[in-house]
């Protein structure tokens, strides 16, 4: 991982919770932690990475995601076992 990616981690376990995080870089840091990444129908984004699965939406049409959606990166980082 490159600095911009453990900022981002950061950033989803930060509190209280950023609702400026780009979905691009929460994409980016997926990649950059091996994830595999599948397009779903429509918005959606299958993410798998060390044995769990989980689908996200883009948001739409801003590039920000909001809370709810990095509290939901933030459990599923915590359940593959990815912490800052």
């Amino acid at each position: 991982m490159n600095s911009k990616h453990r900022k981002t981690l950061q950033d989803v376990f930060s509190d209280p919770v950023s609702p400026a995080i780009s979905w691009r870089d929460i994409e980016a840091l997926f990649t950059a932690l091996e994830a595999i990444i599948k397009e779903g129908a429509g918005s959606r984004v299958n993410v798998l990475l060390n044995g769990r699965a989980a689908v996200f939406h883009r948001p739409h049409p801003h590039k920000e995601t909001n809370k709810g959606a990095v509290k939901s990166v933030r459990r599923f980082l915590t359940e593959a076992g990815i912490k800052p």
